[in-house]
């Protein structure tokens, strides 16, 4: 019989959910009203926790930053293990679709933690004490857009990896909070195909 199923000490079972929670939490407040909305105790009240559980988790906050960082790259992960392009063999045509696929759900279902992830990345520019676990945070994208690349034969994977990585950076927030985005048409899956095979096709060939 587990702890849980006994009533005894359950923190152990607690402490990965709660802090998920907060970090979901963190990230909802940051997409619906940037950094100045991101508090302790704003996270408690809308996750619904008792006053000071985010300090507890995350005595400060850029600790609570940090593990939004953290959470941002591992539900991007997990969506590019999901929706991203399929291991080899596979063409471009294959990949720029599956690449493609992943943009469409960023630019809609996924738009607001989009936005998030933009408005965090700007503090780690102004925050020495947080280039850390940004870096750190932004390794996992990259060494998976280095195996895609290298499994559709890049000679230097890791260079074009960055490439792919900027260029997909740059479409997203143009269209998420560039100066047309309001005004764009919706998003396209047929026009991000052609957009995205581009983008591999350049690599490629850097």
């Amino acid at each position: 019989m587990s702890t849980r199923d006994r009533g005894g000490d359950r923190s152990a079972d607690r402490t990965p959910d709660r802090r998920t929670l907060i970090a979901d939490t963190a990230i909802d407040l940051v997409a619906a009203g940037g950094l100045r909305a991101l508090t302790h105790r704003a996270v408690d009240a809308a996750a619904g926790l008792p006053a000071g559980s985010t300090s507890y988790y995350f005595r400060t906050r850029t600790a609570l930053i940090a593990a939004c960082y953290q959470r941002l790259a591992e539900l991007d992960l997990a969506d590019l293990d999901t929706d991203g392009p399929p291991g080899p063999p596979m063409g471009r045509d294959v990949a720029a679709a599956a690449l493609a696929g992943l943009l469409y759900r960023w630019l809609t279902a996924g738009r607001a933690r989009q936005l998030a992830r933009f408005e965090l990345s700007l503090e780690a520019a102004r925050n020495p004490e947080l280039e850390t676990d940004f870096h750190r945070a932004g390794q996992g994208a990259r060494a998976r857009a280095a195996g895609i690349l290298a499994a559709l034969g890049a000679e230097r994977p890791e260079e074009a990896a960055d490439l792919m990585v900027a260029w997909a950076d740059g479409l997203l927030y143009d269209r998420l909070a560039g100066a047309f985005a309001r005004s764009r048409p919706a998003p396209d899956l047929s026009e991000l195909t052609s957009v995205t095979r581009r983008m591999i096709d350049a690599a490629l060939s850097a």
